[in-house]
């Protein structure tokens, strides 16, 4: 099963987090359509969130046809595009970058500046 992080400091809620990366797993195929995914309570408890933030996170990729839920079985990865699903995550982190790149603009940051840090964090 793939490792999921959590940046508890990060700027996106750990619920999102959990979406974005369980997104791209199915994207680069890390999980195939009919594989299954640890249970709610599981999964919380794997990442020391709440089982609350962990369902919420499953609702909202089931809402988006992503998984699927199978009485008394648990969630399972449904066949998806994953071409439509990529642009949708370019369409996303274009928005948030765009957001970025305003605030670095108005605290006076270069973008010479702005590309040296993307490049020393993406690196990383």
């Amino acid at each position: 099963m793939m490792k999921i992080n959590i940046l508890p400091q990060g700027t996106l809620a750990i619920y999102e987090q959990i979406i974005n990366q369980l997104k791209n797993a199915i994207v680069t195929g890390e999980l195939k359509a009919g594989e299954a995914l640890p249970s709610i309570r599981s999964l919380a408890a794997d990442l020391s969130v709440s089982v609350i933030t962990t369902k919420r996170a499953y609702e909202e990729l089931e809402k988006e046809g992503l998984i699927r839920s199978v009485a008394g079985k648990g969630f399972y990865v449904c066949e998806y595009n994953t071409d439509y699903l990529k642009e949708k995550q370019l369409m996303m982190f274009e928005k948030r970058l765009g957001e970025i790149i305003y605030e670095a603009k108005h605290a006076g940051i270069s973008q010479e500046e702005f590309l040296e840090m993307a490049r020393a964090l993406y690196e990383n």
